[in-house]
């Protein structure tokens, strides 16, 4: 058994096995270990965003993905319903419906953002095909193999490893110790410590069996928030979320019920109680579910004082812990490996200097705090629905019922109630629609070479996401074409490469790339883009909408597609400026 390599993971989750994927395409040796024996055995994160979709793409485990996926038309939107079933007339009503993450690839934002849609699948379904691929892509993987506890030097990680089932240990070394345990052990031990809001809620999530297609209702609904009256509120009430896995929903065979318990409710801990609240919140008596999995959690939205420590970096959940709310948490983990493994592979290489690896904490910190903190606003958001609703767990469910019947009969506040209804659930759109979030993102670091131009002011800095080639933004998707067959355009960075995109009369600095790539020892694609001319044509006009340079000025891509360098038009020495910009976003100087 090998027990020495270039990077040891630790954690066998989402943020490790996206890691080691990364890793093996970038032909950096690494061993992977996770305490476990297995995979996750609970659901848990199930929204997989455009971006990471991207990403899995690139690493050939898409397709697999949205095989098992959730179909689009059954992941279209998200609903309110008083209820589920019960002896009140208005049980089970919907009180109001609301997009989610593109419609299930309709709206014309989210096409025009990303050559894939949002997928859906739950971990304990998604880890698996990770695990796969990362073996596939010769990953040494091995579970049931815990860290318990390591020493750094200058030079590299010394880590103390017992295989559990048999009690033997060894020692690994490595020059890079990369903690995707979730801050269970590497970061504590490294001093990097997680701070933030603790305690926001505490939740009870059943993972169960059962047939609800005969009391629910619309297909395209993927998330039910019932806002059960008796209850008096979403939170309180519980939320609904299909888990399939061969049908969907109203036909779901598995689903999660999410139930608030009070922070001080000793009744949490017991599975029995866990049962009687389920039963009399769906309003069904005699449910008795398949129980899979029961857990109880708290919500808290934290984040790390820091991402690195000497040769000890913190990967996904190790960094920063979200709500579910929005899907942030696996999404998040998913692209800080993105942004770290190009900046380590290239300093492994002695491509770049240390100085890139350290600006992965740079960029990605304040990126994850702002994930961290949208998912706690979106929360807490969910109450803005009790209030318009006016239900409140101090009233009488009779005086609850009373608040919410004029949604479904006209009564003379009726129509003030509804539209009150309607904006406090669009105001949800900052969980549904953070498209923002998860494509606007920049980054600002010394591996990003600023062009003078001012900091764009969003439209909205969660909901609507602009394209920009703007140093530090992430490149803007388009198709083009090239001999007939059409491509999308971030595809061209597949494998770590840089690239660099001129316009259609930009040869001076497809030539002089061509000379830095060789002087730096540097994968680097150079290619001209424009409508009717260049390497590749922009029939679609996609791209020469947004690239903001002229048809004599050029981008440079990093291997994790955020633009590196901007030059709106042509320079009298394109060498000089392109060997400047990769100097500095590779530390070189």
């Amino acid at each position: 058994m090998k027990t020495e390599t270039r990077v040891l993971i630790v954690g066998g989750g989402g943020a490790g096995l996206t890691t080691s994927m990364l890793l093996s395409q970038l032909g950096i040796d690494h061993i992977l270990v996770s305490a476990l024996s297995h995979t996750s055995l609970l659901p848990k994160a199930h929204v997989l965003n455009q971006r990471t979709m991207e990403i899995f793409e690139e690493l050939g485990v898409a397709e697999r993905i949205f095989a098992r996926s959730t179909p689009p038309e059954n992941m279209k939107a998200t609903a309110w319903y008083a209820g589920v079933t019960g002896n009140h007339d208005g049980y089970g009503r919907r009180l109001g419906h609301l997009e989610v993450w593109g419609g299930g690839y309709t709206d014309p934002d989210f096409i025009a953002a990303s050559p894939f849609r949002t997928a859906n699948l739950p971990q304990i379904r998604l880890e698996p095909l990770l695990k796969q691929r990362a073996e596939e892509m010769g990953g040494d993987i091995r579970f049931g193999h815990e860290v318990m506890g390591y020493q750094q030097d200058a030079d590299g990680v010394t880590a103390e490893i017992k295989i559990r089932e048999t009690g033997d240990t060894y020692r690994v070394r490595c020059e890079y110790l990369l903690g995707c345990d979730g801050g269970r052990t590497i970061g504590k031990l490294a001093g990097i410590e997680l701070e933030g809001q603790r305690n926001l809620m505490r939740m009870v999530s059943s993972h169960i069996s059962y047939d609800f297609s005969k009391f629910l209702k619309d297909e395209d609904v993927l998330i039910r928030w019932l806002v059960n009256p008796d209850f008096g509120g979403s939170w309180a009430s519980g939320v609904l979320v299909a888990m399939g896995p061969d049908h969907w929903g109203t036909k779901s065979e598995e689903w999660v019920l999410h139930l608030q318990f009070a922070m001080d409710d000793e009744s949490a801990l017991d599975d029995s109680k866990v049962l009687e609240r389920m039963r009399a919140t769906l309003g069904i008596p005699d449910f008795s579910p398949v129980i899979h999995y029961i857990s109880r959690w708290t919500m808290e939205g934290v984040l790390a004082n820091k991402f690195q420590s000497g040769r000890v970096l913190v990967v996904g959940d190790a960094g920063h812990r979200h709500p579910p709310t929005g899907g942030l948490g696996l999404n998040s983990a998913v692209h800080d490996a993105y942004n770290l493994c190009w900046k380590l592979a290239a300093v492994l290489r002695g491509k770049a200097g240390p100085g890139l690896l350290q600006t992965y904490g740079v960029e990605r910190r304040p990126v994850d705090g702002a994930n961290v903190e949208a998912a706690v606003n979106a929360a807490l958001n969910h109450y803005t629905i009790d209030r318009a609703l006016l239900l409140s767990p101090e009233k009488t469910a009779e005086q609850n019922w009373s608040e919410i019947r004029p949604l479904w009969e006209d009564l003379p506040d009726s129509a003030q109630k509804r539209h009150a209804l309607n904006s406090a659930i669009v105001s949800q759109t900052m969980e549904f629609r953070h498209h923002n979030v998860e494509f606007g993102y920049v980054y600002d670091s010394s591996a990003v070479v600023g062009d003078g131009t001012p900091p764009r002011a969003p439209l909205d800095k969660v909901r609507i996401y602009e394209p920009s080639t703007k140093p530090g933004h992430p490149l803007p998707h388009a198709w083009i074409e090239k001999e007939g067959k059409r491509v999308a355009l971030n595809t061209l960075v597949h494998g770590g490469k840089f690239v660099l995109i001129a316009g259609e009369n930009g040869q001076p600095w497809i030539d002089a790339a061509q000379k830095v790539a060789r002087q730096f020892g540097i994968d680097l694609t150079a290619v001209r883009i424009g409508i009717l001319e260049g390497d590749y044509v922009d029939a679609r006009c996609a791209w020469t909408k947004q690239r903001e340079i002229s048809s004599e000025g050029a981008v440079i891509v990093r291997p994790d597609r955020y633009i590196g360098f901007r030059s709106a038009n042509a320079v009298a020495d394109p060498e000089a400026a392109l060997s400047g910009a990769l100097r500095q976003i590779l530390d070189r100087n």
